[in-house]
């Protein structure tokens, strides 16, 4: 018999004995409470399962889901048409590129819930200004927006700059590095919840690290990233793809790899 057994059965035999009291019209016997242990707050079972965290900072654990690791496209396809390959180019067997006008790419599986790790470069060569420099976007379950932009030394809106909820919250600090830098996103993820009717139960969350800064701490995304108009949830969903976005710059990708939680 356990711990949590055997006090399980002291507790009912208390209640048994002011039942019996009560029946006989009596009063039930003073009862100390039973002295706590430390073992009675020990939880044993099931173990916690082991993860194999990664030598290298930034690198995937053992029970990550490889999304790019820069040989191959081959968990991504065209977001005009899902039933083609991904167009953006890889360079160096190092990091894809995108290529302007291609349309952006869509991971082939589906996700809610999840940890994203993700590193971007602005183009080599600086052109432009505000949003038209650097420009793309991490989409997560298709539709609530991650902004991707050259925000070092370029000013532009502050909820449309790198790392904000694009149209929607701005981050807390502008981490950018220079263009000819990585810069890393680190990425907690929390979908949004829908009743069985379909309404609305829970806004998605998100927290993020930008080069290892926190920039977003558990901020609600007040729904869908549109352009022009207030976000909002107008239809319940599951979980769904994960999309790069195609802006007309050469923004570029490595290492990046998911966990679900």
């Amino acid at each position: 018999m356990n711990t949590k057994t055997s006090f399980l059965c002291l507790f009912a035999a208390v209640l048994s004995m002011q039942v019996i009291a009560q029946n006989k019209g009596g009063t039930p016997p003073e009862v100390s409470p039973m002295p706590m242990k430390a073992e009675m707050t020990e939880i044993w079972e099931p173990e916690v399962e082991v993860v194999v965290p990664a030598k290298k900072l930034g690198d995937a654990p053992s029970d990550a889901i490889i999304l790019f690791d820069g040989t191959n496209l081959d968990q991504w396809t065209s977001q005009k048409d899902n039933s083609k390959p991904a167009p953006w180019k890889i360079v160096d067997n190092n990091h894809m590129e995108v290529v302007p006008g291609s349309g952006g790419i869509s991971t082939k599986m589906k996700f809610g819930d999840c940890q994203i790790h993700l590193e971007f470069s602005a183009p080599d060569v600086v052109e432009g200004e505000s949003q038209g420099r650097g420009n793309s976007g991490l989409f997560l379950q298709n539709r609530y927006e991650l902004q991707i932009l050259d925000s070092y030394n370029n000013r532009t809106y502050r909820n449309g700059q790198a790392a904000s909820i694009y149209k929607d919250e701005a981050p807390l600090v502008n981490a950018m590095k220079s263009p000819l830098e990585w810069n890393t996103y680190d990425i907690i993820y929390t979908a949004p919840r829908f009743k069985e009717d379909g309404r609305l139960d829970a806004k998605a969350r998100i927290t993020v690290l930008h080069n290892g800064v926190l920039v977003q701490n558990n901020t609600v995304i007040n729904g869908i990233t549109y352009y022009i108009g207030l976000h909002n949830y107008p239809s319940a969903h599951g979980d769904d793809v994960i999309s790069l976005q195609d802006h007309g710059n050469k923004t570029q990708f490595r290492n990046i790899w998911l966990r679900k939680l």
